[in-house]
């Protein structure tokens, strides 16, 4: 018996709500400083940081998302439950995000931050490979798409232990695979 098959409008909307309200929580945890001095608001930068970080982390992963599906007639449950699973790990990034700029990128929530950073990149190919299956012809998963994917992960799996060496190589790692999104696929 043939799976059913379903329009991806539905799940579009929801992963489009889903990206706003994990936005939306990052911004709302940035707190204003109790004192008018610059120095105040110069105390935060770590959190700062962390937020533009992530806000480039989750605007990378919501334009590649749309991008993924544009040509996408159709999905199956294995689309929705892939899509689920990137969801959920994206949903961890203000938690991971707070937890390392209150603790000024500290070793433990470094880590912490970059394997919240690589769970979405696990599931992000396997996704892409399933929406390309019934959708041949359509949005085909590249060669240049694969390797950068698997660039990524190679990048956000070394964060995870090189944040107990430094911490601020793990975030050059992180920024790093963002740059990599903004280069052409071509470069890879």
């Amino acid at each position: 018996m043939l799976e059913k098959l379903y329009k991806p409008e539905r799940l579009l909307a929801f992963s489009d709500g889903m990206f706003s309200i994990i936005i939306t929580i990052m911004v709302l945890e940035l707190k204003v400083p109790h004192s008018a001095e610059p120095a105040a608001l110069l105390e935060q930068w770590p959190i700062f940081f962390a937020y533009g970080l992530s806000f480039l982390q989750a605007g990378i992963y919501w334009v590649n998302h749309h991008s993924m599906f544009a040509e996408a007639e159709k999905i199956d449950s294995r689309i929705l439950w892939l899509n689920l699973l990137i969801l959920f790990a994206l949903s961890l990034i203000p938690f991971a995000t707070g937890y390392m700029g209150e603790n000024h990128a500290a070793p433990f929530p470094t880590a912490v931050y970059a394997f919240v950073m690589l769970t979405p990149a696990l599931v992000w190919t396997p996704l892409h490979m399933a929406i390309a299956r019934i959708n041949p012809g359509e949005g085909d998963v590249t060669r240049a798409a694969v390797l950068k994917g698997y660039l990524a992960l190679v990048l956000y799996a070394a964060a995870v232990p090189l944040a107990y060496v430094n911490p601020a190589i793990s975030l050059v790692l992180i920024l790093t695979v963002a740059v990599m999104y903004f280069l052409p696929t071509r470069f890879f």
